[in-house]
């Protein structure tokens, strides 16, 4: 379980660091789908810090269990909101993103807690 933790925590944490980034350099795909549902520009710097910050604890976690633990719950929450949010909106043609990001973001969490 640990060397599946630990791989899906280096693939997730790829993807949560590029999600960062579209975000910070105000990637004209990820502003039109956000402002879109109604995230103003000045929320996607905190958004882009949670998802960093969710790459490093899981990657972190690798060594310190707690730490991987509560940023997988963290980034499933993430996830959980950008799903709600979708769903509130209507924009179902954004859902599969966020649920693509959802899905390796439970792995990581079972897989920690399984791996202790």
């Amino acid at each position: 379980m640990f060397i599946a933790y630990a791989v899906i925590a280096v693939l997730l944490a790829i993807a949560l660091s590029a999600s960062g980034y579209a975000k910070l350099s105000r990637s004209e795909r990820i502003v039109t789908g956000l402002t879109g549902l109604g995230v103003p520009l000045g929320l996607f710097p905190f958004l882009a810090a949670c998802e960093i910050a969710g790459a490093a604890g899981v990657v972190i976690g690798i060594w310190y269990a707690p730490l991987g633990i509560a940023a997988a719950v963290g980034v499933v929450l993430y996830f959980v909101g950008a799903l709600g949010t979708h769903l509130v909106k209507g924009d179902f043609k954004g859902m599969p993103n966020a649920f693509i990001m959802f899905v390796p973001s439970v792995a990581a969490l079972v897989l920690r807690l399984a791996s202790l």
